[in-house]
């Protein structure tokens, strides 16, 4: 009787790990692929004047891209169980591409703006890294930061609409410093959670990953654009 329920907790765990490895490894390919429709999204914002009409219109853009960015989760994590969900979150990451040439466009307008934007990516793939390596080497669990975080990331989002009529760069610098704390925290929790099998669906976690690593990104680019930036 001991044997079997041994070979019974044996089997399981093989399983778990089969299982935790599958969805790891589907995260990552389909986070690589996401990459394409937000390098579209963005080219597309650019080459169609998208990107000047949300320059204009900062209030609309807000409204457009928090109904479009929700709407859009929304129905990933719906269909997060059928190959709908993974064309829903390439069309997000479309989307989220189209909402970022905004800013892309007006770190372009330096000089110096391909190379911000490049260290700004080297940036993000490092925090990637770095956060990578500590989720699937420390012992220590990180799950009970999501509910800090989560009060963080809401009060970031009434800070960045606030400022819109405020106006204030003091505020505009503390937003993107507490964001890139913030979501790199993000990043590692939800690592993590994939690494150690707490997510068993790769749609969910790559939409969790994706969205840390956006973030991240526009975050570092938007201060490397106002302390880096050059005019010349």
């Amino acid at each position: 009787m001991n044997d079997q329920t041994t070979l019974s907790r044996s089997g399981h765990a093989a399983q778990s790990e089969v299982v935790r490895n599958r969805v790891l490894r589907n995260t990552y390919w389909l986070l690589a692929l996401s990459l394409i429709p937000t390098v579209l999204g963005a080219f597309v914002g650019l080459n169609t004047g998208l990107n000047a009409v949300m320059a204009t219109s900062p209030g609309l853009s807000v409204v457009v891209f928090l109904v479009g960015a929700f709407g859009l989760m929304f129905l990933i994590e719906r269909n997060k169980n059928s190959s709908l969900g993974v064309a829903l979150l390439l069309a997000f990451t479309f989307f989220m591409g189209i909402m970022l040439s905004r800013l892309i466009g007006h770190v372009l307008g330096f000089s110096n703006g391909s190379q911000l934007i490049m260290l700004a990516f080297g940036g993000t793939a490092l925090v990637l890294g770095a956060m990578a390596s500590v989720a699937s080497t420390t012992k220590r669990d990180f799950s009970h930061w999501q509910k800090f975080l989560f009060i963080g990331v809401v009060i970031l989002i009434v800070a960045a609409v606030a400022n819109i009529f405020l106006q204030l760069p003091a505020l505009v610098l503390t937003v993107s410093v507490l964001a890139i704390g913030i979501f790199s925290a993000f990043l590692l929790v939800d690592l993590q959670r994939v690494i150690r099998g707490g997510e068993t669906n790769y749609i969910s976690a790559t939409l969790a990953i994706y969205l840390d690593l956006y973030n991240i990104f526009a975050n570092l680019l938007m201060l490397l654009g106002i302390f880096g930036g050059d005019r010349e």
